[in-house]
Formats: C-alpha cells, sequence, structure tokens
C-alpha cells in the first residue's frame, strides 16, 4: 500500500469573503451553545432523579443561568455575548438589509443611523435576521426566500420605519441625520 500523501498536491485552502464571517460565527456560537445545552440535558437525563421539594424551580434557575442562555435573542443575552450579538446583526444590517431593503428615509419612512441604541429596533431587527437565516438556508427550500420577505421582512419594516415607530423622533432627512430616543411608558410615569 503506498502513502496517499506522497506525490499529491496538498488541497487548496477555503477562502470565504470577510462579509459571510461573521454570519457563520453567530451560527457557529449558536451551534455551540446548542450542543452545551444539549450535553446538559443528556447529563441530567442521565443523572438519578432528585426528590422533589419547594425549593427545586429555584435550583433550576440558577443551574439555567450557570449553563448559559436558554435563547438565541439578542435580549435575552448580556455582556460579550450580546456584543458579539450585536456586531454579527450589525455587520447583517449594513451589508444586506439596508443597501437591498432601505429605500430613501422621510417623514413617512423615518430611519436611524443609530438603530443599535433603539432596544425596540435592535429587538426586531435581530428577529429579522434570525428568521433570514433560517429561511434563507438550502434546508427552508425554495419557497425560504419568498416566507422571509411576507411573514418577516415586510411586517418588521412597516413597524421599524412607521411615522410613529421606534426612530419617530429621530431622522427624516439623510441630509440632516438626527438621533433622539423617546421615553418608555415606565419613564413617563417616573417623572409624574
Amino acid at each position: 500500500m503506498s502513502d496517499p500523501s506522497a506525490g499529491s498536491p496538498e488541497p487548496e485552502p477555503i477562502r470565504i469573503a470577510d462579509e459571510d464571517l461573521d454570519d457563520l460565527a453567530s451560527t457557529l456560537a449558536r451551534t455551540i451553545a446548542k450542543v452545551r445545552q444539549h450535553g446538559v440535558l443528556l447529563d441530567r437525563l442521565g443523572a438519578d432523579p432528585e426528590p422533589d421539594d419547594a425549593e427545586k424551580p429555584e435550583a433550576n434557575s440558577a443551574e439555567a443561568e450557570a449553563d448559559g442562555p436558554t435563547s438565541v435573542f439578542i435580549l435575552a443575552m448580556g455582556g460579550a455575548e450580546y456584543a458579539a450579538e450585536l456586531a454579527a446583526l450589525s455587520n447583517w444590517v449594513t451589508h444586506v438589509l439596508l443597501p437591498v431593503y432601505g429605500r430613501e428615509i422621510g417623514s413617512t419612512r423615518p430611519w436611524c443611523t443609530c438603530w443599535y441604541e433603539h432596544p425596540e429596533a435592535v429587538a426586531r431587527l435581530h428577529g429579522l435576521w434570525l428568521a433570514w437565516q433560517q429561511l434563507t438556508d438550502a434546508e427552508a427550500g425554495l419557497i425560504g426566500p419568498s416566507t422571509w420577505h411576507r411573514d418577516h421582512l415586510d411586517h418588521a419594516l412597516s413597524q421599524l420605519r412607521s411615522p410613529d415607530g421606534p426612530f419617530a423622533a429621530c431622522t427624516t432627512s439623510a441630509a440632516r441625520p438626527s438621533h433622539r430616543l423617546l421615553s418608555s411608558p415606565d419613564q413617563l410615569g417616573q417623572a409624574a
């Protein structure tokens, strides 16, 4: 038997475009988190059953916090994990969403260049991005992108860019960018 590496050329390295790296990193981070969660579940299933007592729910919530996030939604994340997810989301918004679907800014369709400072915008855009990742994957089939447009994109953009949406007090002219966060109902109640 001959050595398979003898005489055969070394395979070419795989090249990935920079704009795809954030999506891959985010997908990999979520996959690793799911694998860890599954490992914890398998460990729990293999362990001896514990007796029920009144303190059990508190113990489980403390264990869940130690195991990591139980949600892929950005508002459930904190610290470095939130920052990494926001950076990946920002890359998608900047390089995919806005160039294709951004449209002109106006009083009936506001946008804020500081969208990442608006919690509602971050939440809606993150949900939209998660759906985009799932529905533009090959496993979603041929109808995936159409479903994403109909069920996710159209509604999210109409809410975000509504005259009374999260950017209502922000940019209405691309020539004169402005940014202002609106008060939330709990902040209004505290001021009274």
